[in-house]
């Protein structure tokens, strides 16, 4: 008689990003190479609140690699929210026979993993994703190249249609606590100003940089974070709705408008804003993310092998190592000093 092959759930939980549907490739492969099987819990947290699963097999993911999004679906379910969706957590986790359970998410989804670890043992490993690339612990998380590289091309178009009216161009990016997509977007398009959410705009300098610019060209480049500050404007915390983990839902007039209204009024220049926003989470991913997806789904299913629990797969250097999830999820990786240092050079 056959012993029954020990069983490993996945989910992807909070936004979506290219690299997911690699990263659930990878590990599925690793961990039918390794003699277990894998199911998928649908729409992240609620799946296993829920319930709620698909199965996963080689042949389901074969041709994952090239795909965005999350073939699982996702959502920014939190189930600590009710006491009674954790235990429903833990019951469906024992009702399904997992043995262990593979999530990849980023702050949020491997925050609620921390805790079921941490105060319930259950036998959990993370995988980071997030196009802000705002996780410490691991040097890069997938979704952020792909991301970058959409918003870098757009930046380029803008600067096409600038140049031919004369105008400024604003680029809204997203990153709601780091500034990691504008800046490397600002740096790889030649921006001409980049304002990020670890820093208030410094508007007199702002201007200067603008006035600058267009006199010399006669257009000019900015972009921001969505999360960015104007200290012009009075803040008003209770304008904006807040998901599941206490996060405010960047619903209202974009940041990217309000700093070509500031700019316009003060300068007399012609100029024009731009969103790419959700863009930039869907589409194939690059080479990079589908290469680091994949290492990093393959480390997750090693990390399970090993009953190396409370572990995440994480890039250090240019190896993948198993590094803990509460080190990933305690505190953000925000722009540092020497980012900042080399701003003062470029912009």
């Amino acid at each position: 008689m056959k012993t029954a092959k020990k069983k490993i759930g996945i989910l992807t939980g909070g936004g979506d990003c290219p690299g997911l549907n690699p990263a659930i490739r990878g590990c599925v492969y690793a961990a039918e190479k390794f003699g277990y099987q894998c199911v998928g819990l649908q729409d992240g947290w609620k799946g296993l609140v829920n319930g709620v699963t698909m199965p996963l097999d080689r042949e389901t993911v074969e041709y994952a690699i090239m795909k965005g999004g999350t073939m699982l679906g996702t959502s920014r379910t939190n189930p600590f929210k009710e006491e009674a969706n954790v235990r429903k957590c833990l019951a469906n986790f024992k009702k399904l026979g997992l043995h262990a359970l593979v999530a990849m998410g980023g702050e949020d989804t491997l925050g609620v993993a921390t805790r079921l670890y941490g105060e319930h043992k259950l036998n959990v490993v993370g995988v980071p994703k997030t196009m802000d690339n705002d996780l410490s612990a691991t040097d890069y998380t997938f979704g952020f190249d792909t991301s970058v590289t959409k918003a870098m091309e757009a930046a380029e178009a803008l600067m096409d249609t600038g140049r031919s009216h004369r105008r400024v161009m604003v680029m809204e990016v997203m990153g709601r606590h780091a500034g990691w997509v504008a800046l490397f977007t600002g740096i790889a398009s030649a921006a001409d100003y980049v304002c990020l959410p670890e820093r208030k705009i410094n508007t007199i300098e702002l201007i200067a940089k603008i006035k600058a610019s267009y006199a010399r060209k006669r257009f000019a480049l900015v972009v921001t974070s969505e999360a960015a500050v104007l200290p012009a404007e009075k803040a008003d915390a209770t304008k904006h709705e807040l998901d599941q983990f206490g996060h405010h839902i960047l619903k209202d007039r974009g940041m990217g408008e309000r700093i070509a209204d500031f700019i316009e009024k003060n300068t007399g220049f012609e100029t024009r804003s731009a969103v790419i926003g959700h863009m930039q989470r869907g589409g194939a991913p690059t080479l990079f993310d589908r290469i680091l997806g994949t290492r990093v789904g393959i480390k997750a299913a090693e990390l399970v092998r090993d009953r190396d629990f409370g572990k995440m797969s994480a890039l250090v250097g240019n190896k993948i190592v198993g590094v803990p999830l509460a080190d990933a999820t305690g505190e953000l990786k925000t722009v540092s000093k020497e980012w900042f240092d080399m701003m003062e050079v470029l912009f």
